[in-house]
């Protein structure tokens, strides 16, 4: 926790310092006001035989000392809050940073339901735990400290009550805080699953509704929220404790204090003045322990928050550029793959491709087919360094991918992928993600290529028509083109389609490729494709089975020599002429 404060504090630390600055005034304030009852008491009231003007002025000065206490206090809230809301935000804009850095690999290892849990519902645990660090942990030792000086000024015989229950505070408070931590830890992963339950329940509410499956999930969720309220109970159950511990403690304090204090007045060697402000200081030193103690325990709830906010900045990407050349620039679309084999992780016992060797001239056009489970796909994400190979060398324009920065090398590759993603904000503005300074022309031209211009046309609002998230406005086909137009924006060195035309009919398909062996005429282009229409005009079909290359060659030579790729093409073929 402190690390993350000392980081991300750094510049809102003007109101982290006023906040701790303002509850120190005010425990001044309010230590004063016991000393000046205990005048009134013994001065005013015993000594001067009720003197109402002594009374009157130092009842006047009570009630300054209690407004001024309130402001001090007021404003130190203000300035905690203020510190606090920025330190959040600070972590919060770090998690996305460094997400934005995770390859596929970290992805997967965090899923999105846990990014998100960890950016709310930990974040305003971590708030809280702040808040009360700024405001309760200086409040309390420093009024602690000046308290426990007024009590052994005042009485060390009986401040010796106060001294054997500070030990037996401490050790409840430990034993407390030891045994709560992991029980906070699991009830966090419960909300996760909770989350991942919800919200596969909302991305699939179709396929739900067709399968008439409300019950089904109905019952799935009930079962991880009944886990989540037995975690929290197991977890909140031992914390409890620690309020009712201390008053226990507290309480037979102030007994005791009250009947030795008793004692000493009726012998004359305290007077009540005195015992009155003892009670008052005393009370004072259990409240600022409660505290302490509330906040040890804020802190220990927040501290699986903590830990899991640390994973995601602590989590290394394994893919970086750390070494790459800044000024080093893809020139071309030539691709290489030279003795490549990979695998997701190094555990793993199976190689998912196995020794790939396979040269791409810029410009030329590639198709890739192959049975589902190929690993069409995951070759090609090798170029833009989605994954870096296990074995071998991947080159693009001569280099080895490594050699470039990652920013630079994704620039010159634009990728289609199976699952087309679009986001929140019109049609053009998502098309401008391929550039952001694309003019309305260039848009639309795009989209001729792609050939989704006829249909934005007849939107209401054309290029301007809203497409909700995740694009729900449009049907998968439509999504697929729009994906191929914005990509075709980007004009990049190479373009990869994988299988980005599978949600169109067989005439759009067509067009498609024809547009785009215009198009991309001086592009690399590689596409992945079930349909043989699909690649059929490439310079070359590679084929590929179990994460091997098979067989490379233009279409007449692979139907003349490739038993798997005449078998395919005729099957197909079957098909459009029934």
């Amino acid at each position: 926790m402190f690390r993350l404060l000392r980081k991300y504090t750094q510049d809102g630390w003007w109101a982290a310092i006023l906040g701790p600055v303002f509850t120190i005034i005010e425990v001044i304030f309010d230590a004063v006001i016991p000393y000046v009852m205990s005048l009134i008491i013994d001065e005013g009231i015993t000594a001067r035989g009720g003197d109402v003007d002594y009374i009157f002025k130092m009842g006047l000065i009570m009630v300054v000392l209690a407004f001024f206490g309130a402001i001090s206090g007021a404003l130190s809230g203000l300035f905690s809050s203020i510190s606090s809301t920025r330190f959040v935000t600070n972590i919060r804009k770090a998690i996305l940073e460094k997400i934005q850095t995770y390859d596929f690999a970290n992805i997967e290892k965090f899923p999105v339901p846990t990014v998100v849990m960890r950016v709310t519902t930990d974040m305003r645990m971590m708030r809280m735990a702040y808040v009360s660090i700024i405001r309760l942990l200086v409040r309390a030792p420093f009024n602690l400290a000046i308290s426990a000086y007024m009590i052994f000024r005042i009485n060390n015989v009986l401040a010796g009550i106060f001294a054997i229950a500070i030990p037996v505070l401490g050790l409840g408070m430990y034993l407390i805080v030891m045994k709560a931590h992991p029980r906070f830890r699991q009830m966090m992963l419960r909300f996760d699953e909770m989350d991942a339950t919800l919200e596969e329940n909302i991305d699939g509410i179709r396929v739900v509704k067709t399968f008439v499956r409300e019950k089904f999930e109905r019952n799935k969720f009930n079962k991880s929220s009944s886990s989540v309220t037995k975690a929290q109970r197991f977890a909140e159950s031992l914390v409890i404790l620690n309020r009712p511990f201390f008053e226990l403690v507290m309480y037979t304090c102030m007994i005791l204090v009250s009947w030795f204090g008793g004692k000493f007045i009726i012998a004359g060697s305290m007077t009540t003045g005195q015992f009155m402000s003892y009670l008052a200081y005393l009370k004072a030193i259990m409240f600022s322990l409660l505290m302490f103690s509330n906040v040890v325990m804020q802190v220990t709830m927040a501290s699986a928050s903590v830990d899991r906010a640390n994973e995601l900045l602590d989590e290394e990407p394994s893919i970086k550029d750390d070494d790459a050349d800044e000024n080093l620039e893809v020139e071309n679309g030539n691709v290489e793959f030279k003795n490549v084999s990979f695998k997701y992780s190094e555990t793993a016992e199976k190689y998912v491709l196995s020794d790939v060797n396979l040269k791409i001239e810029s410009g030329e056009v590639i198709g890739i087919l192959g049975t589902t489970g190929s690993s069409k796909t995951t070759l090609v994400q090798l170029i833009p360094r989605l994954y870096d190979s296990s074995v071998g060398e991947v080159y693009v324009s001569g280099r080895n991918v490594k050699e470039y920065k990652l920013d630079k090398l994704r620039d010159a590759v634009a990728m289609v992928l199976q699952k087309n993603t679009l986001f929140s904000g019109t049609i053009e503005e998502n098309l401008k993600w391929g550039n952001p300074n694309a003019t309305h022309e260039e848009v639309v031209e795009a989209c001729k290529c792609a050939q989704a211009e006829d249909f934005i046309e007849r939107m209401p609002e054309k290029y301007n028509t809203d497409l909700g998230q995740g694009g729900v406005n449009v049907s998968g086909g439509q999504k697929q083109r729009l994906c191929i137009a914005r990509a075709l924006l980007k004009k990049p060195k190479i373009i990869i389609l994988d299988d980005s035309t599978s949600a169109v009919d067989t005439d759009t398909d067509h067009r498609i490729q024809l547009a785009l062996k215009e198009k991309l005429s001086n592009m690399t282009t590689i596409i992945i494709a079930q349909r043989v229409s699909s690649v059929k005009e490439a310079n070359r079909i590679v084929i590929m089975d179990d994460g091997k290359i098979i067989d490379i060659g233009k279409h007449d030579e692979l139907m003349k020599r490739n038993e798997v790729y005449r078998d395919l093409y005729n099957t197909q073929m079957e098909g459009v002429s029934e």
